[in-house]
């Protein structure tokens, strides 16, 4: 028998079983899985983290906190340096990453109120979109979520997903004794919720090894704010971070501008459960590339490692992201996050790239990547850009610009330059990037700097009057379906 009617006739037997065999009696070893692999398209495995700086993980730098997986994941694949997050909070950067539109476009441009997450109120904020699940669905992907939504009407599986495992709710108290979502009902998970979407996210993988798949594994962690970071951790971490000194976290004094988290600033037990919860997760990226290889699936499955929007553990007397300070905030270390892509044998291992790139970037570049790219949706049109090739050790144009809002507030970042504008009367910003990366020296209003303020000025009109929804539009008058820090 030919090796092409073996391999047929193996996909044909695991399709059969997939279909009819209970999970238990569902038998594909790794080398029927690797056969299976040669045909069908490439897995995407999406792991997204809550609140991470990309300083927080060793492969960025970070000399303190232990990431032995991410960084593996990092040497094994194509790390972005420069990747930089559209908004400072996590629904819309959420939105953004599944939809590939900017807040003024699908109109999520803070945190989600509760009320639209469960109950009577809450509904699917992407209803009206194409999203990476719903396109992956329809090219015959099997498409599971395990981990935080926060996109609304949480209760129940939308966006292409059948497999569903959630929590209710956006915010993180804690991480164990917590409320989670599983089988269209809330239940009590008494033990540790990090380990808990690892252990569903492989749940998944297993239940649907012979067939094209998407997990989008979305952690609540390790989140770092609020009322959690007087709590010290519980995890197998805990023991090591004891009394560590961290280097990483600057302990200088609190910024002016600091709003919220004021009563753990600069702590020793906040960056102990923030390291330690950054270890937790890194705990799970290991588990899942296990698994991974141990199904067979490691060559033909793209994995993507990123946080919804950055963080800021003590930096310029600064701690917590854009919607924690007054007037909300656009600093560099709020928006970039770690980006990571990793595929054997298609994307070369130990590389970089400095490009500055955007969430907003990333449904066409992986569609692109899948082979998918003619399944963009083009209504509304996304901004992205695909920088797919620079995956395969491409080289390929690219201007380094991005654009950044979070209601009131609009920003776009060059190589060199980055201008803050806050609608109507400021403060306004204007950063020397080459000579200032901390940004500690506004130049907003200094002499010679006019022209650099007007021609960057125009750069953010130029693109929120291209890509902006009037209804969302908020410096014309639009409104949010989230709750407004600005009113």
């Amino acid at each position: 028998m030919k090796f092409d009617a073996v391999i047929r006739r193996a996909l044909g037997i695991a399709a059969f079983a997939a279909t009819w065999l209970p999970v238990g009696w569902l038998l594909v070893g790794p080398e029927m899985a690797t056969a299976q692999a040669a045909d069908r398209p490439p897995n995407l495995v999406f792991i997204l983290s809550d609140n991470q700086g990309a300083w927080t993980l060793g492969c960025y730098g970070n000399p303190d906190i232990r990431t032995p997986h991410i960084d593996q994941l990092a040497a094994e694949g194509v790390r972005f340096t420069r990747a930089l997050s559209s908004n400072p909070v996590c629904s819309p950067t959420r939105a953004t990453f599944l939809t590939g539109l900017i807040p003024s476009q699908h109109g999520v441009h803070s945190f989600l109120d509760p009320k639209f997450m469960m109950g009577p109120q809450a509904y699917n904020t992407l209803r009206e979109f194409t999203s990476l699940g719903e396109v992956l669905r329809d090219a015959g992907y099997t498409c599971g979520l395990s981990g935080k939504w926060h996109l609304g009407d949480n209760l129940h599986a939308s966006e292409g997903f059948s497999f569903w495992v959630t929590k209710p709710d956006g915010h993180t108290n804690e991480f164990y004794n917590q409320d989670v979502i599983e089988n269209g009902a809330v239940r009590k998970e008494a033990g540790y919720t990090t380990e808990l979407w690892t252990r569903k996210g492989i749940e998944f993988l297993e239940q649907n090894r012979a067939r094209p798949f998407f997990l989008f594994l979305a952690y609540n962690g390790p989140y770092a704010l609020g009322g959690l970071m007087k709590n010290p951790p519980r995890n197998r971490h805990a023991a090591y971070y004891k009394g560590k000194k961290f280097a990483s976290f600057p302990v200088e004094p609190m910024h002016p501008w600091q709003f919220a988290n004021k009563a753990f600033h600069n702590t020793q037990n906040a960056m102990e459960r923030t390291a330690a919860e950054v270890s937790g997760v890194d705990d799970g990226v290991g588990e899942v590339m296990a698994a991974l290889r141990r199904l067979g699936l490691d060559d033909n499955t793209l994995v993507v490692y990123a946080a919804d929007q950055g963080w800021m553990g003590g930096q310029n007397g600064m701690w917590g992201m854009g919607d924690h300070f007054r007037p909300i905030a656009a600093h560099e270390l709020m928006m970039q996050i770690p980006l990571i892509f990793r595929q054997p044998g298609t994307i070369s291992a130990g590389r970089t790239s400095d490009f500055i790139v955007s969430n907003y970037d990333f449904l066409p570049t992986v569609l692109n990547h899948l082979g998918l790219g003619d399944r963009m949706p083009t209504s509304p049109r996304s901004p992205g850009r695909s920088f797919a090739p620079v995956l395969r050790g491409k080289t390929m144009p690219w201007e380094n610009i991005m654009f950044y809002e979070m209601e009131t507030v609009r920003a776009v970042r060059t190589d060199d330059w980055k201008l803050v504008l806050r609608h109507p009367a400021g403060p306004f910003e204007l950063y020397d990037m080459k000579r200032d990366p901390m940004e500690r020296a506004n130049l907003h209003g200094q002499p010679g700097t006019e022209a650099k303020r007007a021609e960057l000025a125009a750069r953010i009109d130029e693109f929120f009057n291209r890509y902006a929804e009037p209804k969302w539009d908020i410096w014309k008058g639009g409104g949010s379906k989230a709750k407004r820090h600005t009113e």
